[in-house]
């Protein structure tokens, strides 16, 4: 399956639908609607991409997700991060200066480290920053679009900060991106994976950015939001479905249901009428089988079977004695 987790969302954007049907014909499974935050973030905090989508023959294999980035400075170090990543299936941050980006790398909860690589930052991305964020499970996200619809020193930019970003991460942890805001911006899975290998990144990698990275942010923030503590999510804790009682069988069934005795022993006729016992049933079962010389017996049963002819035994024995004595 092939990601893009940023496709700008706008309520007010006529030419969405086309763009989320091209890129489900370029390839794309599962694409990530993102609304972006600028500034002081809102007092009550609502996803702002309704669901369903108001459009109208989306492809059916076709997997939406929400995602929200929100414009990082360094007002925002005590930002609301949890509140606002509940009502959205992805939280990303873009960090504008380097203070931001080591406060997103270090202390900051998100699941992507999104960056404007369309423009000339000035500082330099460094490995052992970047890789503390890959590190705790964020991925450095890479948006071709910017650049390819953008002028050359755009262009220029892009290719230069990708360049640094691969050398920085060694090429791990990384997520290949459209951003596009219309479908002319839109580039195939492999296209995408190509420009990556331009630009430095090898093929496994940028194939692992648009598949495997990708899958691994998308899980890891539905994990955040479900799971326990963030680690564990229990799928199906193994409760054993309760037990409904059978149609009445000759009235054992009836009967057991009464008495609160389990149903397999009513159906083995095992029900003892007064006390709910099965001692009577089982001696009589054991009687039978001890008549019965076709099925073997068990050692219980040849336990049980000694100590009835004892027991008949010393009963013939003591009419004997009393016969003798009162003649």
């Amino acid at each position: 399956m092939f990601y893009d987790l940023n496709v700008p969302y706008s309520p007010t954007d006529a030419g969405l639908a086309r763009t989320l049907h091209f890129s489900h014909e370029l390839g794309y499974n599962v694409i990530a609607l993102n609304h972006s935050i600028t500034g002081k973030l809102p007092n009550e905090i609502a996803c702002a991409i309704p669901s369903p989508l108001l459009f109208k023959d989306l492809p059916p294999t076709l997997q939406l997700l929400t995602r929200c980035t929100l414009h990082l400075t360094e007002t925002h170090q005590n930002a609301r991060l949890l509140a606002l990543a509940s009502p959205y299936d992805i939280l990303a941050l873009r960090p504008t200066d380097e203070k931001s980006l080591q406060l997103a790398c270090s202390s900051l909860d998100c699941d992507i480290i999104s960056l404007d690589l369309s423009i000339r930052h000035p500082f330099h991305f460094k490995h052992k920053m970047l890789m503390e964020a890959i590190k705790a499970g964020k991925k450095i996200e890479i948006c071709y679009s910017q650049g390819m619809m953008g002028d050359s020193q755009a262009r220029r930019n892009l290719i230069g900060n990708v360049s640094q970003i691969v050398r920085a991460t060694r090429g791990r942890g990384l997520v290949i991106s459209s951003e596009a805001k219309s479908a002319e911006g839109l580039r195939g899975p492999w296209d995408a994976i190509n420009l990556a290998a331009v630009w430095g990144l090898g093929q496994e990698r940028g194939f692992e950015g648009v598949t495997k990275e990708a899958r691994s942010a998308v899980v890891s923030a539905q994990l955040k939001r479900t799971g326990w503590r963030g680690t564990i999510n229990v799928v199906y804790g193994g409760e054993k479905p309760a037990e409904t009682i059978k149609p009445i069988v000759n009235g054992k069934v009836a009967a057991a249901a009464k008495q609160a005795i389990p149903i397999k022993a009513a159906q083995n006729g095992k029900v003892d009428a007064t006390a709910g016992t099965k001692r009577k049933a089982e001696s009589e079962a054991v009687v039978g089988a001890v008549n019965d010389g076709d099925k073997p017996l068990s050692k219980t049963q040849m336990k049980k079977r000694a100590k009835l002819e004892k027991m008949a035994a010393e009963a013939r024995e003591k009419e004997q004695s009393d016969a003798v004595i009162t003649g």
